[in-house]
């Protein structure tokens, strides 16, 4: 076995992101097999045993997931300039608040990213994070988090259209994973996908002879986006896994 930097290894157990894991080598709050480690770089063979110290521990629990119900016209990215920016929605007054949870702190807008994107043209459960360990789990390259859609469409399918979208298709020259698709209504599709390639759904629609109309995410994982209101958002709740 090749030794690994023990940064990368902490990624891919899920412990904390590989910027993270930085961090908490730096600040002495790494220990590999027992020892603490504080030198950026220092490799690990990959069956060495990782621990975090208390620091670390409580400065993950202290960090928050949001969850958004994104309208159309804003942006997951800071990279689609020009748009405006889904998590410029997070602020006291769209809070949506049903009794129980803590209240918006500004400080929970420091690291707080989009874990996912959902297009400028589509609408539903955005989650935003400062937890590496979510944004490793939900858009990892080795994620298996389902994601479902509400699928308006226009046109006509093919005659094999539907088992496509279950399964055979490719984009950009790659095989996607097998998904779950069917029709909910005469103009409305259901998706569940266990991966999200850019524009996935209506590149996928556009092979078989339909166009999307309306997209709307309504779950990942196990949260789902329920009765949020449009353009609010809330904490992800004490004991909600994803």
């Amino acid at each position: 076995m090749e030794p690994v930097r023990i940064s990368k290894l902490m990624a891919q157990r899920g412990l904390c992101s590989r910027r993270e894991a930085d961090a908490y080598i730096e600040r002495g709050w790494v220990r590999v097999d027992g020892r603490i480690v504080s030198e950026l770089g220092t490799k690990a063979l990959p069956n060495a045993r990782i621990t975090l110290e208390r620091q670390a521990a409580r400065r993950q629990t202290g960090k928050v997931t949001i969850i958004l119900n994104k309208p159309v016209g804003y942006v997951s990215h800071q990279s689609d300039k020009g748009h405006r920016l889904a998590a410029s929605l997070i602020q006291a007054r769209t809070q949506y608040r049903t009794g129980h949870g803590p209240s918006f702190d500004p400080a929970h807008l420091r690291g707080l990213a989009p874990a996912g994107r959902l297009d400028i043209d589509s609408q539903g459960l955005l989650v935003l994070t400062q937890d590496g360990r979510i944004a490793r789990q939900l858009i990892g390259d080795d994620s298996g988090i389902e994601k479902e859609y509400l699928v308006r469409v226009e046109g006509r399918l093919s005659s094999n259209g539907l088992a496509l979208l279950n399964h055979g298709l490719s984009l950009d020259g790659q095989a996607l994973r097998p998904a779950q698709v069917q029709w909910q209504n005469e103009d409305q599709l259901h998706f569940i996908l266990r991966e999200g390639r850019k524009r996935q759904i209506r590149r996928m629609c556009e092979l078989v002879g339909l166009k999307v109309v309306g997209l709307k995410r309504v779950r990942m994982g196990r949260v789902v986006l329920g009765d949020l209101p449009v353009g609010q958002w809330r904490y992800l709740r004490d004991g909600e896994r994803f």
